[in-house]
């Protein structure tokens, strides 16, 4: 079906016009949002995405509306995937809790931009070449392939590849300056790890788009819709990063539910390449008679596979102790780290999510509780120098001694 100009004009002036909200509103000045600024933010957007998705449903008709649907569900699902990496690097680069939220919208700016390249060049791929469905439903049959294997988790590296390729080529900074992008040492120009961070998420999240956009690319081939459902995703990142942030690691089983997702898409890629065959050494160049799986039937298997992986992630008792585990570890170094975060009331709300998460560790069973203790040694040398360092300050407050810094 082709969508009249106004859709687009529509479509890309409301999407330019949440970012500019966005940083206006919540990112131009510089702060940590809140877990009730989050839920409600994020709560916002996901409505806005739906609302848009019902205005498609009744103007373009039911097919294009679960079209919709089932692209932003399958986005959403793969974005909260990125958003583990998100974390590591913003820890690594040691991002100040007040300068994360500019760092994310600037990346997902970034992302939008170049995402929206990639999908007009698959686009005319698509229509040029009808061989290009068997590449990507290769494409996605390896990496559901890949996130089953312990190689993946390069996928979750801090240090990954685009954060080293930025280091070797743009000289930077050792230290933040406020959240300028660029800084002055010795009178040499730098990039502050600000921009750096910036970089690294936005191309961390254009390597991503390698399989998100072949995947939603097997769900609809309606250009406005891929991009749409693509953008939407992408606007209320920002808000769901903060929101589960600390849920993340409990998301044990995620990867083994967008795994059976991507490769039942590659498999309907490939029914579809088949029932569209122009390739000469497959059935002489004519089309294989082959039943191909219904826009609806799609849409219901993705919602169905990411609710049971993720109600199946949060009962589970591995993915409780696995939470409390790295968030007790990342709360501790960033309590230490002045470099990360020097103002004293964060660091005090720190401090109470270490104590927080050192009581779910004491509640969980006493066998979980020894592998934790077997497995993590570092993590109690840690949880201790954190514990010595808040007496210490305790004690230079009561005597009315100057904090060390």
């Amino acid at each position: 079906m082709t969508v009249p100009a106004l859709a687009w004009v529509g479509a890309l002036a409301l999407i330019v016009a949440l970012l500019l909200f966005d940083f206006f509103v919540h990112v131009r000045a510089a702060h940590r949002p809140s877990l009730a600024e989050a839920a409600v933010w994020s709560g916002a957007y996901v409505g806005v995405a739906v609302l848009f998705g019902f205005v498609v449903w009744g103007l373009g008709g039911s097919t294009m509306g679960m079209e919709y649907f089932a692209g932003y569900v399958t986005e959403k699902a793969l974005s909260v995937d990125n958003l583990f990496v998100f974390l590591i690097i913003m820890t690594s680069l040691r991002v100040p809790a007040a300068a994360q939220q500019k760092v994310l919208l600037f990346g997902i700016v970034f992302s939008l931009i170049a995402r929206a390249g990639f999908i007009f060049l698959g686009a005319t791929l698509i229509n040029r070449f009808a061989w290009v469905f068997y590449l990507f439903g290769a494409i996605l049959l390896l990496t559901a392939g890949s996130m089953l294997t312990p190689e993946s988790e390069e996928r979750h590296a801090g240090d990954n590849m685009v954060v080293r390729i930025a280091r070797t080529v743009l000289p930077t900074s050792d230290t933040y300056d406020g959240d300028k992008l660029f800084t002055r040492v010795d009178g040499k120009k730098l990039m502050t790890p600000m921009l750096l961070a910036m970089i690294a998420i936005g191309g961390t999240d254009v390597l991503f788009a390698l399989d998100s956009i072949p995947a939603i690319f097997g769900l609809t081939q309606n250009v406005f819709l891929v991009f749409t459902a693509t953008a939407f995703s992408l606007l209320g990142l920002r808000q769901l990063f903060f929101l589960i942030e600390e849920l993340l690691d409990r998301l044990i089983y995620l990867s083994f539910g967008l795994a059976v997702m991507l490769a039942f898409i590659g498999v309907k890629l490939v029914l579809h390449a088949l029932h569209e065959n122009n390739v000469p050494f497959i059935n002489d160049g004519q089309p294989v008679p082959v039943t191909e799986v219904s826009t609806g039937m799609s849409l219901a298997l993705i919602v169905a596979v990411l609710v049971v992986t993720t109600v199946a992630s949060l009962l589970s008792p591995s993915g409780k102790a696995q939470t409390a585990v790295a968030n007790a570890r990342r709360h501790a170094t960033r309590y230490l780290d002045l470099g990360y975060e020097a103002d004293q009331n964060l660091r005090e709300q720190t401090y109470a999510k270490i104590l927080r998460e050192e009581h779910v560790i004491a509640g969980l069973p006493r066998k979980q509780r020894e592998q934790i203790r077997d497995r993590e040694p570092e993590l109690t040398i840690l949880l201790r120098r954190a514990h010595r360092v808040h007496e210490d300050r305790v004690a230079r407050i009561r005597a009315g001694l100057p904090l060390r810094m």
